[in-house]
């Protein structure tokens, strides 16, 4: 008789893999939310998953600046190779209930029906389809600032995946991943991570090492902070409720790397009179992360920084024609300056200081 095989159900599809690695080069230090969608991104590939609904629903919560926005993003950009691929909805908008008609239209016989365009219409959803994948990335961002007509009409999305529109019409969101991203929770993680007095005090995300007891406490915390807000319907059609973790120094040390290189890279696709190449020392690259590291804003405060310290002088170094085309810059930080400084390598050095 011949032996039976045995099967890794843990190994993903070649698709899935794919985008798993990339996902991981695009967001920092978010493994289990980048986990989460791949999952259910290979349960679309394989047919699997549940007929009549969207094909994911997603609740991100977590501090600001800790990356939920930007894995949505990237998550468009791998699969339709476009980061801006997102239907998104910006919930302030909509904490009065008159507001959603600007979502599905207004009735027939309303006052300004006929000028009233839908945000949420089936061209809308689809119009960023490609020939190779048909799938829509739906974001509602800080959904807990919605009113409860918002979420109310999001539980006929969540559970049939169908919208119905002021004029009757329907929406079909069967082939759309719906992402919800909220800050709740986010004073509750505040506290866990705050040191404590004492032996076994916790260590804060500067120092990149939360522990697993602390990261275990502070997902259940958010859960609980979201389960407090919305009603039991709404938490109940949803398949994901992911808590993003605030990002220590290692992780914002990466995203550091990662910033720097889409500056380069927006500098090659200039015109080759234009076109340059920047090298940041290890100095330099401490003090952007010094002079960019906020608790409690995150990545958003690291890359203002990079803007104001790198982007906007590099502006100047343009303008001014002290760069040309083909230099190479070295940018360093010598300790004490309030700036960084900017040589070009070559026979005809320039010293620069940008404050």
């Amino acid at each position: 008789m011949k032996s039976a095989l045995v099967l890794d159900p843990k190994r993903r599809g070649d698709e899935a893999e794919r985008l798993n690695k990339r996902l991981e080069q695009l967001v920092v230090g978010q493994e289990e939310a980048i986990a989460e969608i791949v999952d259910v991104y290979q349960l679309y590939l394989t047919g699997m998953n549940a007929p009549g609904r969207p094909i994911g629903n997603f609740l991100f919560l977590g501090p600001t600046g800790c990356g939920k926005t930007r894995l949505v993003e990237a998550t468009a950009e791998c699969l339709l190779n476009n980061p801006k691929a997102v239907i998104k909805i910006d919930c302030a908008e909509f904490q009065h209930g008159h507001e959603i008609a600007k979502l599905i239209g207004s009735p027939p016989g309303y006052l300004g029906h006929r000028e009233t365009h839908a945000l949420l219409s089936q061209e809308a959803i689809d119009r960023f389809h490609t020939e190779r994948m048909k799938i829509s990335f739906v974001l509602f961002d800080e959904i807990e600032k919605a009113s409860d007509t918002l979420w109310n009409l999001l539980l006929g999305i969540l559970d049939k995946g169908v919208l119905t529109l002021g004029d009757n019409r329907t929406v079909d969101f069967s082939r759309a991943m719906v992402f919800m991203t909220g800050n709740i929770g986010a004073s509750e993680i505040s506290d866990l991570l705050r040191p404590r007095l004492g032996f076994g005090a916790s260590v804060g995300p500067r120092n990149g090492a939360v522990s697993a007891e602390t990261s275990g406490r502070m997902d259940r915390s958010a859960k609980e902070a979201a389960r407090r807000k919305f009603t039991p319907e709404f938490v109940n059609r949803l398949d994901k409720i992911v808590v993003f973790k605030p990002l220590g120094t290692n992780e914002l040390r990466q995203i550091v790397e990662l910033e720097l290189g889409q500056v380069q890279q927006r500098i090659w696709n200039q015109a080759a009179e234009r076109s340059f190449e920047f090298i940041v020392t290890e100095a330099g690259k401490d003090f952007l992360l010094e002079e960019g590291t906020d608790v409690r804003y995150g990545a958003r405060h690291l890359k203002r920084a990079i803007d104001r310290l790198l982007v906007q002088p590099l502006a100047s170094l343009i303008a001014s024609k002290q760069v040309r085309g083909g230099d190479v810059l070295s940018i360093d930080h010598e300790a004490g300056a309030e700036g960084m400084k900017f040589l070009r390598v070559g026979e005809r050095a320039i010293l620069a200081e940008a404050a």
